[in-house]
C-alpha cells in the first residue's frame, strides 16, 4: 500500500516540476522520426483514472491508459504509471514515490493500438486528497527509445477493461 503522509517538502517540489508539463512532453533520441506529432496529437493517446475508491475497489486508484502504434510492427511499446498528489497549499502536483509508480510495463507491438492499465491501492488517512495517474508512453526500437510522450490523466475515455463502474473516466480521484 502507498502511504499518502510520506509526501516530503522536497518530493512535492521535484514534483512541480514534472507537473508543469501539463501538455504532451516529447524526449525522443537518435533514432526520432517526425511522426512524433501525429503520435502525440492522436485521438488514441490518452491517460484517465478508471477506477477510484469503489465497493470493490477501496482506497484504490486505477489508472489506464490508451497508446496508438507509431507504424512500426516491430517497434515495442511499454506505458509508466505513477500516482500523483494535490498539494492543497501550493496547488501543484507531486509523484507519490516507488511505491506508486509501476516502472516501465511492456504492453505490447507497435502493430496496433493497445490499452492497459495499472491499480494502487493507498493506505486510509484522516484527510481527503485529491490523486491523478500520469503516464508515460515509450515506443522502442531494437531497445532505444524512439519516441515518450507523459500525459496527466484526463476524463471522457472508454476504457476496454477495467473501469469500475463500467465507462468510468476521471481526471482525478478524491480519497480520504
Amino acid at each position: 500500500m502507498v502511504s499518502l503522509r510520506r509526501i516530503a517538502p522536497a518530493l512535492i517540489a521535484a514534483g512541480a516540476l514534472a507537473a508543469a508539463g501539463a501538455t504532451p512532453l516529447a524526449v525522443t533520441g537518435a533514432l526520432a522520426r517526425p511522426s512524433f506529432t501525429p503520435l502525440a496529437k492522436s485521438s488514441e493517446l490518452w491517460a484517465t483514472v478508471d477506477i477510484c475508491n469503489t465497493p470493490h475497489h477501496p482506497d484504490t486508484i486505477g489508472i489506464r491508459g490508451s497508446m496508438p502504434s507509431d507504424g512500426h510492427p516491430h517497434d515495442a511499446m511499454y506505458m509508466r504509471f505513477q500516482v500523483q498528489s494535490l498539494d492543497a497549499t501550493t496547488k501543484q502536483w507531486a509523484d507519490l514515490g516507488k511505491s506508486a509508480d509501476s516502472g516501465f510495463v511492456p504492453i505490447g507491438s507497435a502493430a496496433s493500438t493497445h490499452q492497459a492499465g495499472r491499480t494502487f491501492e493507498l493506505k486510509p488517512t484522516p484527510t481527503s486528497y485529491t490523486l491523478r495517474g500520469q503516464v508515460e508512453f515509450e515506443w522502442r526500437r531494437d531497445g532505444h527509445a524512439v519516441h515518450l510522450v507523459s500525459l496527466p490523466t484526463t476524463a471522457g475515455h472508454k476504457s476496454l477493461a477495467g473501469a469500475e463502474p463500467k465507462g468510468f473516466s476521471a481526471a482525478t480521484c478524491v480519497l480520504g
